[in-house]
């Protein structure tokens, strides 16, 4: 059984287990040869080596070690601790999967979250915060949203009615869509920002997009492992 480790050196008696850092992934010449491959890291980390692998043709089964702050994907499928997954491994056995749906903004892929709301202000501000005793944990993101509330309280319902602003956040799926707020991605949305550069926030990660029309669409799924 061949296991690839992303992000992290990881040993186990009985498994053989190939580790490498998250920016020698583009380097790896045999990624499909692995059935399972391990990522260690947060949300961002998580969407961006999907990013790079979830169009392979074999697709490997993921397993997530939850190193983040929020950790928000790990938290959907009940990511088991890693040492349970890798002792099932090691006895043969196959672990529970569940599908992860992706989703594909322009070129770029999110898991859940994707928007310009109030959602990039926190993502900025939360990123201002990371350093000394903030760096690691939530509180840098507790802190940000006790301070941008008086803000959001009064801005968030004109964002709502914009057609300019949107924001996806899909564990909230039972609400389909109110005003400019998505809890689950349609075959397609098409939407005008009004300018060429924006920045945008995807699952906790702030990037910048060229071009002022956005397309949001699905993007299959990838399987991982859970509960």
């Amino acid at each position: 059984m061949s296991i690839l480790s992303i992000g992290k050196t990881l040993h186990h008696e009985g498994l053989h287990i190939t580790s490498i850092e998250t920016s020698a992934l583009s380097e790896q010449q045999d990624i499909e040869s692995y059935k399972y491959i391990i990522i260690n890291g947060g949300d961002g980390t998580i969407r961006r080596v999907l990013n790079q692998l979830h169009t392979l043709t074999d697709i490997p089964t993921f397993i997530l070690n939850p190193t983040g702050s929020f950790n928000v994907v790990a938290k959907i499928h009940a990511a088991p601790k890693i040492e349970k997954v890798l002792d099932l491994l090691a006895k043969g056995e196959t672990p529970k999967m569940q599908k992860h749906h992706l989703f594909r903004l322009n070129e770029e892929l999110f898991l859940f979250s994707a928007g310009n709301m109030g959602d990039l202000q926190h993502i900025a501000l939360s990123e201002t915060l990371r350093f000394g005793c903030l760096k690691h944990g939530i509180l840098k993101y507790i802190l940000a949203l006790l301070f941008l509330f008086p803000v959001h309280l009064i801005m968030t319902p004109f964002m709502l009615m914009s057609k300019t602003r949107f924001f996806i956040f899909t564990p909230a799926r039972f609400i389909k869509k109110l005003g400019s707020f998505y809890g689950e991605v349609p075959s397609k949305i098409t939407i005008d920002l009004d300018n060429d550069y924006n920045m945008l926030e995807l699952d906790g990660d702030i990037v910048n997009v060229k071009g002022r029309h956005i397309e949001i669409t699905q993007a299959g799924s990838v399987p991982v492992v859970t509960q």
